[in-house]
């Protein structure tokens, strides 16, 4: 059935979907807003690490 795992054009539907979803001008501010919520995610993830490390 996934024999052949995912090729190039398994990636280009999803992405036409969501160019379609969100419209074209909409993507460049969702993704820096998606790229600003992952480095608070690591920084508060690291500073969890370093809090219990004693």
């Amino acid at each position: 059935m996934l024999r052949n795992g995912l090729e190039p054009w398994h990636l280009l539907i999803p992405a036409v979907v969501v160019i379609a979803v969100f419209g074209s001008k909409r993507l460049p501010d969702t993704a820096l807003a998606l790229g600003k919520s992952m480095r608070v995610l690591k920084s508060e993830a690291r500073a969890m690490k370093d809090e219990s490390t004693p």
